[in-house]
């Protein structure tokens, strides 16, 4: 498979995608913020940026996962070889991120603690793929569990 290709992502490809994700909401989360991690790879595997939510160990609103992964990615040209891995569904914001510069596939570790845009942006042409995972659920249902207002205020509720 080239970056250009743009033929199903298996799930073993994604799972293993999803893997560096989750090790960055791991991170996260052991820095005392919010697990969610994220990283933008080429469709051939290649890894382009990887981040976490950022938002209390830089208090910056803006700095969800994806956000990060896609800033530490760099400049290109075109998105649409790329594939966004988030390990929960991607908010409105970061649905809009994908959009914005055209990424062609979106691979979510989970949607059961959150569902956000993903079914947006496969009404508008993103390939989708959401694993359901246990340990992406997991992980985020713990957090939420032993602190909810931080939670809460991530999602703006």
């Amino acid at each position: 498979m080239t970056a250009n290709d743009r033929s199903p992502i298996s799930p073993d490809q994604a799972r293993q995608f999803l893997a560096v994700a989750l090790e960055e909401a791991r991170a996260g989360l052991a820095e005392g913020g919010i697990p969610v991690g994220a990283a933008l790879f080429t469709r051939d595997g290649q890894l382009l940026g990887r981040g976490r939510n950022r938002r209390v160990q830089d208090d910056d609103p803006s700095a969800h996962a994806e956000t990060d992964a896609f800033r530490e990615a760099g400049r290109r040209r075109d998105y649409s070889g790329t594939v966004m891995v988030t390990t929960l569904s991607p908010c409105w914001f970061c649905s809009g991120l994908v959009r914005q510069f055209g990424i062609g596939a979106v691979v979510i570790g989970e949607s059961e603690n959150f569902f956000g845009g993903h079914e947006w942006l496969a009404e508008h042409g993103v390939e989708v793929l959401d694993l359901a995972d246990p340990a992406c659920i997991e992980l985020l249902a713990g957090f939420v569990a032993a602190r909810p207002e931080l939670w809460f205020e991530d999602i703006g509720r």
